[in-house]
């Protein structure tokens, strides 16, 4: 028999489906837990996590060969979201819960080694993706991701503490409160173009770019004042609109910025050192990776 939970890889803020197979074979001399589908250094240690986690709540690994497949095995796997998804299959494979109980389920979180489930990042686009399919019923997740989660409002969301209390919500022996949704950031305060003395002309041009969503190009010797007008840009423009505002939010959960699980009403200002290179600026990395 072959255990199956779902969970998701991230490209970006786009996921990208990985189904999580656990097999328990016969190991003979060598019983263990080997992991493979291109699988980072975080997530070839999440067999350790996963050993112990489930230790705490009273459970032992059967002396066999257990082998977890990340499926498609030719995408790249990083980060340790995948602890949860992994010790659910073993679940499964051992016969403490049942392949329907997590039917429809997209999981992801991390696993301490006393059991706990710790926030991981990455939860609001796939809550967001989740709601979009048919074939999905709903999100597990770390407690503290749960309001992250309740954004998408047309899904179930299952937020646990810790392994054992998921475990007996599964198995309806325990009922999980919902999680509550987080109240939005407030309203940003941006630098104020009245601060600024002088630049009359530079101030006009700033004023054109916000009306006309137009680009501008400023050159100048330092000092003359372009990081201190480009920093006020961004109060001249519109409020985000709610599916921009959804953008930036889901950016910065899969950067682990999303604190508190709370969309995010200011629009992103960066201000990079002149001598940053191409890939400090825009990111670099495999193909895989892009």
């Amino acid at each position: 028999m072959v255990a199956r939970v779902s969970t998701v890889a991230f490209r970006g803020i786009e996921t990208l489906d990985v189904d999580v197979q656990v097999s328990l074979t016969r190991g003979g001399d060598f019983p263990g837990v080997s992991i493979v589908g291109l699988a980072d250094k975080a997530v070839a240690e999440s067999r350790e996590r996963v050993r112990a986690a489930l230790s705490a709540i009273g459970l032992a690994l059967p002396p066999k060969r257990i082998i977890v497949n990340l499926s498609p095995a030719d995408l790249a796997k990083e980060g340790s979201h995948y602890d949860l998804p992994i010790a659910l299959a073993l679940l499964v494979a051992i016969g403490a819960l049942s392949a329907e109980d997590l039917a429809g389920w997209v999981a992801l979180g991390e696993l301490a080694l006393d059991g706990r489930i710790t926030p991981v990042s990455g939860v609001l686009p796939t809550a967001i993706e989740a709601a979009g399919r048919a074939d999905r019923r709903g999100v597990i997740c770390p407690a503290e991701c749960g309001p992250e989660a309740r954004w998408s409002e047309d899904i179930e969301v299952i937020a646990a503490g810790d392994l054992l209390s998921l475990l007996n919500h599964l198995r309806g022996v325990q009922v999980l409160p919902e999680p509550p949704k987080a109240e939005p950031e407030p309203e940003p305060v941006y630098p104020d173009l009245r601060d600024v003395k002088g630049q009359e002309t530079a101030k006009r041009a700033l004023e054109v770019v916000a009306a006309g969503g137009h680009n501008l190009l400023m050159i100048g010797p330092p000092g003359a004042g372009k990081s201190m007008l480009s920093a006020r840009l961004p109060g001249l423009l519109p409020p985000l609109t709610a599916r921009e505002a959804l953008d930036v939010s889901m950016i910065r959960s899969v950067a682990g910025l999303l604190k508190g699980g709370r969309i995010s009403r200011e629009r992103p200002f960066r201000e990079p050192h002149h001598s940053a290179s191409m890939a400090a600026l825009v990111g670099g990395g495999g193909s895989g990776q892009k």
